[in-house]
């Protein structure tokens, strides 16, 4: 045999329990073929000295928003923006007659109204995206589109998704050179595989068809697609089926190939804690607010029954409950061993919680950034008491649970290694302590970037370590971040898919 590619004298930290350092990888035909002694002697159409550089498996964002993210480009970013003159200032130089579309807005820092907004334009729309997702700013014109919605401009949730619906759709090739965009960005972090949270219809779709754009891009990267919950629609399947809902031709999670695939179904209980929109039990401090619960026990029950891995999306603690709970109704319904469903960001636990999340294997797919890049905030509007039951680590290891590590990209910082920094020091970028005592080891957060995304996406027989038989996805190091003084400040070296360098070079 003539190896595609060698990797030698590398420090290898596989993340496989059974053989977890190596010197040299082997790789033919896109999968790993062995490790040192079992490949040593082989000869290779490529050998790459990695003269001490480390080798990980390529991290798995389970949980981002590419399409989102690569918009950007194409809107005005108001992000830097401190002022309502500063953000009018950028909107105004708009170009085109269509609608204009401002993203990275934060309302926290500069309040905005739909009075402001008319002041850029009469008769044009705008749209202003709030960086959480589950919020917006829109002018008169729009509002006057929107019979029965009674605001200022500040839009929520499904008042947000009513005036986001009128905006769209956005075409298949617009799409596609959105992803290609982030993907680059994607790529320069050391991910190798991201599963896209929502597409078809929801939060953040941009097309029905939108799933043609992830073709027609032919990304370097793998890439999972979660199906919103929003396109079931009913179906006549036979009885013995106990299918009621379904997406056409019956299409579920598992369906497709190992560059592109459908993933779990996505469904959405209540809103989140930027835009105080998160379901709690109890109010925000200061506050008789208690967030948004959406009721999609349907959703839940209906998914289960057609075979589909479910992705919950619940932050507070209260629509945590109504998960937990429509779960456990739909696996009483219709036992599915290893259904393997998760929680998407599972923000706000309390402590009883963390047993029946164990109890029902469900999966906490978990965004540490969130709290380094806002942590001081969120922390304040949850008060002393909740503050530690944020986006827990130690606390769900402890009970056996599995997590997964994502990002929610564009919403915070979309770099692993940032994340892994975070659940290992516990550290908002404010300099606040955020639950203490819920601290991991860098080992363990690598595993929620690799083997526990790779579990979460029902992907862990091909991915998420550095094991014979499986995919050549890696990322090389400039140093080993598990000794490393400062694990976001390691290097990115190379990004490798299927034996391929895609970024850096090596």
């Amino acid at each position: 045999m003539i190896l595609d590619l060698k990797l030698v004298r590398g420090r290898v930290v596989t993340m496989d329990p059974l053989r977890p350092t190596a010197t040299t990888v082997g790789v033919w035909r896109g999968r790993v073929v062995g490790l040192d002694e079992d490949v040593a002697d082989l000869p290779a159409a490529r050998t790459v000295d990695l003269d001490g550089a480390t080798v990980l498996p390529g991290f798995i964002d389970a949980h981002t928003h590419l399409a989102w993210a690569g918009r950007a480009r194409r809107t005005i970013d108001v992000s830097q923006c401190v002022t309502v003159d500063q953000i009018l200032d950028a909107l105004r130089g708009a170009p085109g007659q269509g609608w204009i579309e401002g993203t990275g807005y934060d309302r926290r820092a500069v309040p905005l109204t739909a009075a402001d907004l008319d002041t850029v334009s009469a008769d044009r729309n705008i749209y202003v995206q709030d960086l959480s997702g589950h919020a917006c700013v829109v002018n008169s014109v729009v509002l006057k589109q929107l019979p029965g919605i009674v605001s200022d401009g500040w839009l929520t949730e499904t008042d947000r998704a009513a005036a986001h619906a009128l905006l769209l759709p956005y075409s298949i090739d617009a799409l596609s050179a959105d992803l290609r965009h982030s993907v680059r960005e994607v790529l320069s972090q050391g991910i190798t595989m991201c599963a896209e949270a929502g597409v078809g219809a929801g939060l953040l779709a941009g097309s029905p068809v939108e799933v043609a754009a992830y073709q027609r891009a032919n990304l370097p990267i793998r890439v999972q697609l979660m199906v919103s919950a929003d396109v079931l629609h009913a179906v006549n399947a036979h009885q013995d089926d106990g299918i009621t809902r379904a997406i056409d031709l019956g299409l579920h999670t598992g369906f497709g190939g190992d560059r592109l695939s459908i993933g779990a179904l996505k469904v959405w209980t209540d809103g989140g804690m930027m835009a105080r929109t998160a379901a709690l039990t109890e109010p925000y401090e200061g506050t008789d607010n208690t967030g948004e619960l959406l009721d999609e026990r349907a959703a839940i029950l209906d998914g289960h029954a057609a075979g589909w891995q479910l992705a919950v999306h619940a932050i507070g603690d209260r629509a945590v409950d109504f998960a937990l709970d429509t779960l456990a109704e739909a696996q009483a319904r219709a036992p599915r061993p290893d259904a393997r469903h998760r929680i998407e960001h599972c923000g706000l636990v309390r402590p009883d919680q963390l047993r029946r999340i164990a109890e029902l294997g469900v999966i906490p797919v978990i965004q540490p950034a969130f709290l380094w890049s806002y942590g001081d905030d969120y922390a304040a509007i949850m008060g002393a008491r909740r503050a530690p039951w944020m986006y827990r680590g130690r606390s769900f290891l402890d009970h056996g649970i599995t997590i997964a590590g994502s990002s929610d990209r564009p919403v915070a910082d979309g770099a692993p290694l940032r994340a892994i920094e975070f659940m290992v020091e516990r550290q908002s970028a404010g300099g606040m302590k955020i639950g203490p005592g819920e601290e991991i080891t860098v080992e363990e957060a690598l595993a929620a970037y690799t083997a526990g995304g790779a579990y979460a996406c029902r992907m862990e027989h091909d991915l998420g370590s550095v094991t014979p038989g499986k995919l050549a996805d890696f990322v090389v190091l400039a140093d080993d971040p598990r000794t490393a003084p400062r694990v976001a400040a390691v290097p990115v070296v190379a990004t490798i898919v299927g034996g391929e360098v895609v970024h850096g070079a090596v």
